[in-house]
């Protein structure tokens, strides 16, 4: 544990940053799970829907610096080969 008063102001500080993060990344994996499930329901009208919605988030997260840019252009890449392979059938 920090000792000095500014350690301790930093590491609050981390910690809170730490959590922001973890929302950020949580929320990404929820709407790729929901884009899952509505892949395996047939919901075709959900799907376009959840997925601009996850091109957003992912946008705003390598924007915000809470993801690496290689690693979203990744996210988004693959969840469009999936899209496309569903509407496709």
């Amino acid at each position: 544990m920090p000792v000095k008063k500014a350690a301790i102001k930093d590491l609050r500080r981390s910690q809170g940053k730490a959590l922001v993060n973890l929302r950020t990344k949580r929320a990404i994996k929820d709407i790729a799970k929901n884009i899952e499930k509505a892949i395996h329901a047939d919901q075709l009208d959900k799907i376009d829907e959840l997925a601009k919605k996850f091109q957003k988030t992912v946008d705003k997260a390598m924007k915000q610096g809470k993801m690496k840019k290689n690693t979203g252009a990744r996210k988004k890449s693959r969840m469009a080969k999936t899209i496309k392979a569903v509407i496709k059938k």
